[in-house]
């Protein structure tokens, strides 16, 4: 129903800033809430943020709160992480999701962008 595609990974350094993108494909964010989550190595996909399309809502993790920002460019479908003041500890694969409220939570996903953040 859904495609979705994770740009902007990279290497940065303790303290950084980089700007994740997100864009979609065969449908609109505009009925879903789009969250970000990370996965580190022989780790559970972690949650990052979550922002609401029809209300603008967003709400972060207690780990990335005051640091990252969830944005939208509705002309493109797209949604972005913006992350400042990055970590080692930040160092995962990045990836997007889409909840279609539909009660099944995130059932669509983006193949994700890896983010390396040296020390």
């Amino acid at each position: 129903q859904v495609q979705l595609v994770e740009s902007g990974g990279g290497l940065v350094q303790t303290g950084d800033s980089l700007r994740l993108s997100c864009a979609a494909s065969g449908r609109t964010f505009s009925s879903s809430a789009v969250g970000w989550f990370r996965q580190a190595p022989g780790k559970g996909r972690e949650f990052v943020g979550r922002f609401t399309w029809s209300t603008g809502i967003t709400y972060y993790s207690d780990r990335v709160k005051g640091r990252f920002t969830i944005s939208r460019d509705n002309a493109n479908n797209t949604v972005f992480l913006e992350m400042n003041s990055l970590k080692p500890e930040d160092t995962a694969v990045y990836y997007c999701g889409v909840d279609h409220l539909d009660g099944r939570g995130f059932s669509s996903w983006g193949q994700g962008t890896q983010v390396t953040v040296s020390s």
